[in-house]
């Protein structure tokens, strides 16, 4: 046997060399498509250099320091109204739908941010029947999400003398079972699912890579994603909520998914480019690291791996109604509230639409977040 095999390593021969990954300074300069043409390059790479294990883990180590997602997620929550869009517009049809109600359970399948959470406590003091008895539970695989939350919500509570429980429950959506969110009867119930029902897509799927096959249209079948919806509609929520990235992600051929997440994210790095004013910045690598990480997990991963699995609004609705529910109509003085939020980022460029059941919010043209209510 020759050296190179006794030491694990592949004859010359069929030693394939290192990939050259696209330089730190390709990440941080340039306008927004040279930006994200480098993400997806690095993506790319790290997908070719992954069936070299060794080499991928001494790669990946000797990169730079991983970006935290709290952090990114924070910059991105306070600099840009994607995300305040959508909680305008559950905060405003949750005390709707729950105003004649004396006992409120209010499931978080995920989110744990209390800027959506505090607004819901305040909206519920008004009610015409006085403050009602809330119970939050929060479900998230972090505990110091849990634990944040729960400290603030108590506070809140407190000071506005609303009857209030919290359930912190530190497990992933995966894990989650029914006896965990501690239902009670006589409970008006809701669900919201902020950005994550995606990664119950998730599935040891057979990959079909070749360029020359044609694009399935149809929603794949998931068991997984069938069981859990299955399982909500089986507790009769009274509204659930669904907020999403417009995109699809969830197809099986790498060049579909390649081209989709190059229209997706062209919009979102030109959005971070209008609020940064194009110049270089801290916040904005950490953003873009945030969303890298995602092109990645798209481009670079199969099977259980790929979590990134996000569907448009349109299959998502074929989901919910094979499940047994039905589309609830999203008030439209929700829209007059999620307008201001968006005038006040004072960027041009953002749009809103409604489609069908559904409002969603665009960078120009493109949609890139969908909020839709449900009810059984």
């Amino acid at each position: 046997m020759c050296q190179p095999c006794i030491l694990g390593q592949p004859p010359p021969s069929r030693r394939v060399p290192q990939p050259n990954f696209p330089p730190r300074l390709g990440l941080v300069s340039g306008d927004s498509m040279q930006r994200l043409a480098a993400r997806f390059a690095s993506a790319l790479a790290v997908r070719l250099v992954r069936h070299w294990p060794g080499l991928f883990k001494a790669l990946n180590h000797s990169g730079p320091k991983r970006v935290e997602r709290d952090q990114a997620w924070a910059i991105f929550a306070r600099a840009f109204p994607y995300l305040g869009f959508t909680y305008a517009i559950i905060i405003r049809t949750l005390i709707q739908a729950m105003s004649n109600e004396r006992v409120i359970h209010v499931v978080d399948l995920g989110s744990g941010d209390p800027k959506l959470w505090i607004p819901v406590l305040q909206g519920f003091v008004n009610g015409p029947l006085g403050p009602p008895h809330v119970k939050i539970t929060c479900v998230n695989s972090k505990k110091e999400v849990l634990e944040k939350l729960g400290t603030k919500l108590v506070k809140e509570a407190e000071s506005l003398d609303v009857p209030f429980q919290y359930n912190p429950v530190n497990v992933s959506l995966r894990e989650l079972t029914l006896d965990m969110l501690q239902l009670r009867s006589g409970e008006a119930l809701a669900f919201t699912f902020i950005l994550n029902l995606h990664v119950l897509l998730s599935e040891d799927d057979r990959v079909d890579a070749q360029f020359g096959a044609h694009k399935n249209n149809a929603v794949k079948d998931c068991k997984k994603m069938g069981e859990f919806l299955a399982m909500v509609r089986s507790v009769s929520p009274k509204v659930t909520f669904l907020v999403e990235q417009e995109s699809d992600h969830n197809l099986n051929r790498l060049v579909d998914r390649f081209v989709e997440g190059l229209h997706y994210y062209s919009a979102i790095f030109d959005s971070i480019d209008s609020t940064f004013e194009k110049l270089l910045s801290e916040e904005r690598f950490v953003l873009e690291e945030m969303f890298g990480k995602e092109i990645e997990n798209i481009v670079a991963c199969e099977g259980l791996e790929r979590e990134d699995r996000h569907e448009r609004y349109k299959r998502w609705s074929v989901r919910f109604s094979q499940a047994g529910f039905k589309p609830v109509s999203l008030w439209y003085n929700c829209m007059d509230d999620a307008k201001r939020l968006v005038e006040a980022c004072g960027v041009d460029g953002y749009k809103m639409i409604n489609e069908k059941a559904s409002l969603m919010i665009c960078w120009h043209d493109r949609p890139v977040y969908a909020v839709s209510a449900w009810t059984c």
